[in-house]
């Protein structure tokens, strides 16, 4: 999954996509490196972003995923909490809604989701991209985590979601501290619920620095690849990334060391 964020104040890219030409043309980029999905956001969730109106994020990622949809036929995900947003985003050739509140803050989302037969990852954030970093506190961070994804798979079937369209990411970076980060990476195996797939999304977040001791972005790359390709052997389904071909070869020789040991 190729992160596209079509926003003025991404943690990573600082606005570098922000133009809907500039960030076509990277989608399209990402998706000759051997994206599978193309993940269109206009609302930054990096801790302390301030929210944005519905009309604000419209006006930044529809004519992404139009002139997308019109130049390629692969999959596209809505990275949004607004069933507003995520409605047009559908409509705009979108196929998949990506919700960092899980299904939490907008309660016409799962129903949306439902009537259109869309796909939905249910992402776990603990407070809100204000508050998420600024005491992070579990009793068992695995446990709640995992509760919270059998709580909102239930509320996604009550809703009408397929059960076969949910994924389930448990928000590395979001409301976690470092520990909480890496309890959950070591242990994705408590987390998958009714088997379904998990999505992992750990490019350029700040605790690889914390590990590495590395404070440039640029420096974040390489020990992403290496957890990519620990966190395929350990289970995770689908990555979301920014570096897309460094991901995809990494994942490659993955596959191929993974279906000799079968």
């Amino acid at each position: 999954m190729g992160i596209l964020n079509v926003t003025p104040d991404s943690f990573s890219e600082g606005g570098k996509f922000f133009t809907a030409e500039e960030a076509v043309e990277h989608g399209l980029r990402m998706a000759a490196e051997g994206a599978q999905i193309i993940d269109v956001g206009g609302e930054s969730t990096r801790p302390g972003a301030e929210s944005v109106a519905a009309d604000e994020e419209l006006s930044r990622v529809i004519p992404v995923i139009k002139e997308l949809r019109a130049m390629i036929d692969m999959t596209i995900s809505i990275d949004t909490s607004k069933a507003q947003v995520a409605r047009a985003a559908i409509q705009a050739g979108a196929s998949i809604v990506n919700d960092v509140t899980g299904g939490r803050k907008d309660d016409k989302m799962m129903p949306l989701v439902a009537e259109n037969k869309s796909a939905f990852i249910v992402m776990h954030m603990q407070g809100t991209p204000q508050t998420m970093q600024l005491q992070p506190r579990y009793d068992d961070v695995v446990s709640e985590v995992a509760d919270f994804f059998r709580q909102q798979y239930a509320r996604a079937i009550e809703c009408g979601i397929d059960p076969m369209a949910i994924a389930f990411d448990p928000g590395i970076g979001f409301g976690k501290t470092l520990e909480h980060n890496l309890e959950l990476l070591a242990q994705l195996d408590r987390l998958r619920a009714h088997d379904r797939p998990l999505v992992v999304g750990i490019s350029r977040k700040s605790f690889l620095a914390k590990v590495t001791g590395l404070s440039e972005i640029s420096d974040r790359l390489a020990p992403a690849v290496g957890l990519t390709s620990l966190l395929r052997a350990r289970g995770a389904d689908v990555f979301r990334v920014h570096d897309v071909k460094e991901n995809v070869n990494a994942l490659r020789v993955t596959e191929a060391v993974l279906q000799k040991a079968k």
